[in-house]
């Protein structure tokens, strides 16, 4: 179901490959490890430099928190903050239970904060009735939210992550980078932004379509070629390939 939130989608969706498995493994200098959880299949990422270390947990959506405990255990972790690429209710409705389960912050940008108590806010008319099935906890205690406006680096988990503000899809989007300079491995979790192959939808309140164009022209097509890109939903890619093939970051397309 990926078409919910990516531009471009006709009724199957883009070419996206969902992975259902737990455990998704894209670079050999960090432990990073991802489950696609929930009826939109959001894709939960849990980072750490390494083996029996802290961790970050990004994007813990809907039904995530058992896949999220699984692999913090499986690899021996320490959770130490939640962190939103955005406050959509498939990216966010398991940070509450993720952050006062591990008593760590949830990091987000306070333009979507409200979606963390208001997960309707953010969804269109055509939603709303498989949301009111799915009503998201609100956290024990509201103080454990932290605000990214402002921050244009987290040192969390003995990683250096940037964080980039990417609106357009929703007003507080961001793009988490994360660099290692010993291997020269770049990875950028896009959350909603973009895809494989495409790129967030604008159409659902608080999106905005001229917003989007100047995020794509400016933070996403800033990004390296070798960035590894690791999106909100479907299968990663590169910063090369969405450069070369993604019709959405196409000139034709960006000088409209």
């Amino acid at each position: 179901m990926v078409e919910a939130y990516a531009r471009g989608a006709g009724p199957a969706g883009p070419a996206h490959e969902p992975k259902k498995e737990e455990g998704g493994e894209y670079t050999e200098s960090m432990l990073l490890r991802s489950a696609a959880c929930g009826v939109l299949q959001n894709n939960c990422f849990i980072l750490a430099d390494k083996e029996g270390s802290e961790c970050v947990i990004i994007d813990p959506g809907m039904d995530a928190v058992a896949a999220v405990r699984s692999l913090v255990a499986q690899h021996d972790l320490t959770p130490v903050a939640v962190l939103a690429t955005h406050g959509h209710v498939d990216h966010i409705a398991d940070a509450a239970p993720v952050a006062d389960g591990y008593s760590i912050p949830v990091w987000i940008r306070s333009e979507d904060r409200r979606l963390l108590a208001d997960a309707a806010a953010g969804m269109g008319p055509e939603d709303l009735d498989w949301l009111a099935m799915y009503v998201p906890e609100p956290l024990k205690d509201p103080a454990r939210v932290e605000l990214l406006d402002g921050v244009d680096r987290l040192d969390l988990a003995n990683l250096a992550i940037t964080v980039i503000h990417a609106p357009g899809h929703t007003p507080g989007s961001v793009l988490f980078r994360v660099d290692d300079p010993d291997t020269a491995t770049t990875v950028v979790f896009t959350g909603d932004v973009l895809f494989a192959g495409s790129v967030g939808r604008t159409d659902l309140p608080g999106g905005d379509q001229t917003t989007m164009m100047a995020t794509l022209r400016g933070p996403v097509l800033g990004l390296p070629d070798a960035a590894r890109v690791l999106p909100g939903h479907g299968r990663s890619s590169t910063m090369s390939a969405e450069r070369a093939t993604n019709p959405y970051l196409q000139p034709f397309f960006l000088d409209r």
